[in-house]
Order: structure tokens, then C-alpha cells, then sequence
């Protein structure tokens, strides 16, 4: 299994959302009402950018971490405290590190209350039909993790109108 150069990582790959309702759903309710503490993101060193190949960490209180990953077009992958941001990621050909809230959507939701957790699925007549992505909800903000075909995409505002909502904590 390809663990994306991260010591201990081990994706576990899922398809749609009654999937991850059924592996997660009560883990990913339980998170409701906890203040967001970190999210890291790895990044390029050399290119100064993002590497949305990776997992991206959220971090809620309590020592409680959520590891959301996707790839192809269906793919996502969810696990939780096994991902140490504190250890070199060890990508050949890359110059890789984790960094806390390097983009300022991410930065503006660190210390606020999550009030909703959701799964969005994709219902465009594209590639990326029934793609789930997750998308967590604070009191003055919100962050969607989506499959970008083949890796992460990251979202702050609303979702687009060919996702449908399933709420789910």
C-alpha cells in the first residue's frame, strides 16, 4: 500500500457516502462542538506551493485528528491520529514538509467551535460523479475537502450547486 512517504499512514479507501457514513459517521459527529485546533497541509518547499497529493490533518481538542485524502476520481480515504505532522515526509524527487494553516482560509478557521459536518457529493454529468468530499462547518466559516480528480481540492465558501448536502453531525 502506498502510504504518500508518511510514517504510519495507511489509507483506507472508500466509495460514496453511505460508506463513509457507516465506517465514520459516529467519529466524524462526535467532533461537533470541539474547537479546531491545527489543520496541516504538506507543502512544496521547492515550488512554494500546496502538495494536494497528501492527507490534510484536522486537529480538534481533545487529541482527536481527522486524516481526509483523496484520489482517482471516487476515492477518499479517512483515518484518524495516525499521521505525526511532526515527521518528514519522505517523497522521492520531492522537497516536502508539513506546515500548519500556510493559506489564510485555513488560518482564519484555527480556534473556532466546528458546528456541522457534512458529505458532499458530486452530481455532475462528469468524471467526478459521486466523489464525496467533506466539509466541515464553524460559527463564521467553513472548509470543503473535495476530490480535485486525483487529489485534494480545497474549498471556504459555499458549496457548489452540483453537490448535494448530507448532513451527518
Amino acid at each position: 500500500m502506498f502510504d504518500f512517504g508518511i510514517a504510519g499512514y495507511r489509507p483506507a479507501w472508500l466509495h460514496g457516502g453511505d460508506e463513509v457514513v457507516r465506517e465514520h459517521g459516529h467519529r466524524l459527529r462526535a467532533l461537533v462542538g470541539r474547537t479546531l485546533t491545527n489543520v496541516w497541509l504538506v507543502w512544496d518547499r521547492r515550488d512554494d506551493e500546496w502538495f494536494a497529493d497528501c492527507p490534510v490533518l484536522f486537529d480538534f481538542e481533545g487529541g482527536e485528528r481527522v486524516e481526509v485524502n483523496h484520489r482517482k476520481f471516487d476515492d477518499l480515504s479517512l483515518t484518524w491520529n495516525t499521521v505525526d505532522p511532526g515527521a518528514p515526509v519522505a517523497w522521492p524527487g520531492f522537497d516536502l514538509e508539513w506546515r500548519a494553516e500556510p493559506l489564510p482560509g485555513l488560518r482564519a478557521l484555527r480556534g473556532l467551535d466546528l458546528t456541522a459536518v457534512e458529505l458532499l457529493e458530486w452530481t455532475g454529468e462528469d468524471l467526478a460523479q459521486g466523489s464525496v468530499g467533506v466539509g466541515f462547518t464553524f460559527g463564521t466559516g467553513r472548509v470543503t475537502l473535495f476530490n480535485a480528480l486525483d487529489e485534494n481540492g480545497l474549498g471556504f465558501g459555499p458549496p457548489d450547486a452540483r453537490q448535494r448536502s448530507r448532513r451527518i453531525g
